[in-house]
């Protein structure tokens, strides 16, 4: 049996170690478009922040390595067309130019996806970066630690707008300037009690502005570099403009072949991570990955379901059906000094599933008074008003915050309701927690 990759990074290499070590029999290629393979994304703003210095540290495993092991990987070649008919794939060798056909028993789609550029005029002028690739790594931190480039405004407050300001932030940069086209930052992710907290945070640091419900029209440029951004409310110095607007699938190629897919291009697969032709698997930033209460139509691409989900077609590639356990869009996010995170639905996302739900959100604290490091903590539940299960959780705060939300994640896998984990033993001890820990107060309090 013969099994394609397309793409060679997390999800993509998670596949083809699972795999390779399931079925010895397995022929095995993987097609790579760019030199690196199995590297890590997330850590691209703190790279450019300088929080570490060299970027080898976000590969996980070199492709030297992969290839010493005997895996056969092609890098610098694309594939630019599939025949779904002959299972058949087109391929580019982007070195040479020649352009080839190769066959295949079972392929796996785990191209990922790119930054989305909104219609600004002269995007593409000098000092204009998006975060998203290894060398958008590279290229924006050789810009971001010269000492002249002081002025930065970044476009879009997602996960990575939001990361890239504390990289700027600890880079000691005196203009730091969020713009976010929405009226709240994270919307997509969090509910409006806690991004309202995120923005307060964001605003309370000096030489960090946030902008919100505000449009940029123009980058100005001089002589091709950017110098400001014209703003449908201001206009604003710039020496270095990020746009963080979010991700569109890769997987414009594939427009012909028939695949199931989301507006955005996303391809919709199962718990098998099977697209709607047979024999055609995919996972990563370029597919759905099924969720445990919002189905399998559900576009999240994080790196941790990227790898559970890779694993999981690895399995299924090699001939050992496996079901992934589907997933609850767990994520956290550190906004300068805070910490938050999510798990399962929001409460719009509960409102536009038509569930009969409540809410609780409370202020709290994360540990005793008498331990030094106190801080307010707040939690959000979304729970189901007639069972009491819950749903959702959002939780911000400072020492020890984001980490609870796996103690939440783990609840709703199970079932739990509000009451029983009203009385859930929790870890206590002063530098930790409350006896009666912010989990279990929401719980208690919830109507």
């Amino acid at each position: 049996m013969k099994v394609v990759i397309i793409g060679g990074v997390a999800a993509g290499m998670s596949a083809a170690a699972k795999a390779a070590r399931l079925n010895k029999d397995v022929e095995m290629v993987i097609y790579e478009k760019t030199d690196i393979v199995s590297w890590g994304a997330c850590g691209l703003p703190y790279y450019v922040g300088n929080f570490f210095e060299d970027e080898k540290d976000m590969i996980a495993r070199p492709v030297e390595k992969f290839i010493e092991a005997g895996m056969n990987i092609k890098i610098k070649h694309e594939v630019i067309d599939v025949d779904v008919d002959k299972k058949e794939i087109t391929v580019k060798n982007l070195i040479t130019g020649e352009i080839f056909q190769d066959s295949y028993d079972r392929l796996m789609i785990a191209t990922g996806a790119s930054a989305i550029i909104p219609p600004i005029k002269n995007a593409d002028a000098k000092g204009v970066f998006t975060l998203k690739d290894y060398s958008d790594g590279i290229e924006l931190k050789k810009e971001m630690i010269k000492e002249e480039n002081q002025n930065i405004i970044i476009v879009g407050a997602g996960y990575i707008g939001i990361e890239v300001v504390e990289a700027a932030k600890n880079l000691g940069k005196s203009s730091i300037r969020l713009i976010q086209l929405a009226d709240r930052v994270l919307l997509e992710s969090f509910d409006k009690e806690i991004t309202d907290i995120m923005a307060d945070e964001i605003s309370s640091h000096s030489g960090v502005e946030l902008h919100l419900e505000e449009v940029v029209e123009e980058i100005i440029q001089e002589n091709g570099s950017v110098v400001g951004v014209k703003t449908n409310k201001g206009q604003y110095k710039a020496d270095i403009v990020v746009i963080a607007t979010g991700v569109r699938p890769n997987t414009s190629f594939l427009k012909d072949t028939g695949i199931q897919m989301l507006t955005n291009g996303a391809l919709v697969v199962n718990e098998y991570g099977e697209t709607s032709i047979e024999s055609i698997y995919s996972a990563g930033d370029c597919a759905t990955v099924p969720h445990f209460l919002r189905g399998n139509e559900t576009y999240i691409p994080l790196a941790t379901t990227a790898n559970k989900l890779g694993r999981v077609v690895g399995e299924n590639l090699a001939g050992v059906k496996t079901v992934f356990q589907k997933t609850l869009g767990t994520a956290g996010v550190k906004v300068l000094d805070l910490e938050a995170a999510r798990t399962g639905l929001t409460e719009v996302e509960a409102q536009k599933m038509g569930i009969n739900y409540k809410t609780v959100f409370i202020k709290d604290k994360n540990q005793t008074n008498y331990y030094p490091g106190r801080e307010d903590i707040y939690l959000k539940l979304i729970y189901n008003a007639e069972s009491r299960v819950i749903l959702g959780a959002q939780i911000a705060g400072k020492k020890g915050a984001a980490l609870r939300i796996d103690a939440l994640a783990v609840a709703i896998y199970s079932g739990i309701t509000v009451n029983e984990l009203g009385m859930m033993d929790f870890c206590y001890a002063p530098p930790f927690a409350r006896t009666w820990d912010v989990m279990n107060v929401a719980g208690n309090v919830a109507k």
